[in-house]
């Protein structure tokens, strides 16, 4: 039988080490500092050696505790993965990390079909620009935007970033319907800061920087774009997948047969370690059949 130290010895390990200080790793494990600095002896004792240098206001780790730190740290995360993913099977609650346009627009109208053949799965979105902690955290899977090449991840091509230029009949009725692409620039634009423009207009064949003529309108996400620009308020660019039902409805009309891509794409990702989960290879094989359907 391998011997190793106690778990609870471990884990003060990992804490001490992460946060230099055995005030703020007590208060994180809910511990007596006391408690905490015994563990300590009982972890060094079984390595032999020094793991921790006493410092004036903390302690670092010596060179035998910093080279077997980042190892301790995998091996915490792994025993949590291992039991996450063996509660995963009794647990039906599926939490979905994405960024408001993608959830909105493409997510949200579908989740329903996903529901329906899997009802004992309960869904919550968790909507934000930040990149979910896939490992650590309580988030089971995201829809990220990148090349798909994140570390301890898989991730999954689910949609490219492709945009066109667009704008809303009334807008058009009102100033005129733009006959070459670079005369989007005596126009409103919505987002003009946005470096997609700049793509755009490059694909369409425009030279030089983009020089704006009219104020426009920053806004923060494509799902605010494209209400500004239902609203007949500029020109913008969105991506046609998220915008197919306001073109088959002529709510939206696309401006020229231009369409341009940022080099990102929208990926489903989880961590590589929960790849067992049922629930996540549910909602992958959900979303990916989905995007099939897409012509």
């Amino acid at each position: 039988m391998v011997q190793s130290p106690p778990l609870q010895a471990v884990k003060v390990f990992e804490a001490v080490a992460r946060h230099g200080n055995l005030t703020r790793a007590a208060a994180d494990l809910n511990m007596t500092q006391s408690a905490v600095s015994y563990q300590i002896k009982v972890i060094e004792r079984f390595a032999g050696t020094a793991l921790f240098e006493r410092l004036a206001r903390g302690v670092t780790l010596t060179a035998e505790g910093a080279r077997i730190f980042p190892t301790v740290q995998q091996g915490l995360r792994d025993i949590g993965t291992a039991f996450r993913t063996l509660r995963d099977d009794h647990e039906n609650l599926l939490v979905i990390s994405t960024m408001q346009t993608i959830a909105s627009s493409w997510l949200a109208p579908r989740l329903g079909t996903l529901q329906m053949s899997h009802p004992e799965l309960a869904v919550r979105l968790e909507i934000s620009t930040e990149i979910a902690d896939l490992a650590g955290g309580n988030i089971d899977v995201a829809i990220r935007s990148g090349k798909g090449n994140w570390p301890g991840v898989t991730s999954h091509f689910l949609l490219e970033q492709r945009f066109v230029a667009v704008a809303s009949p009334t807008y058009l009725a009102r100033e005129g319907r733009p006959s070459r692409p670079e005369d989007i620039l005596d126009h409103v634009l919505i987002a003009p800061t946005d470096n997609w423009w700049q793509i755009w207009l490059d694909e369409a064949g425009y030279k030089g920087p983009m020089q704006i003529r009219r104020p426009g309108v920053d806004v923060e996400t494509q799902q605010m774009t494209t209400r500004m620009t239902l609203a007949g308020q500029g020109i913008s660019l969105a991506t046609p997948t998220f915008i197919q039902q306001e073109l088959a409805q002529g709510q939206l009309v696309q401006l020229f047969d231009i369409e341009s891509r940022s080099g990102l794409s929208y990926y489903i990702a989880y961590a590589t370690a929960r790849a067992s989960s049922r629930k996540i290879r549910i909602f992958r094989d959900w979303a990916l059949a989905q995007v099939a359907k897409v012509p």
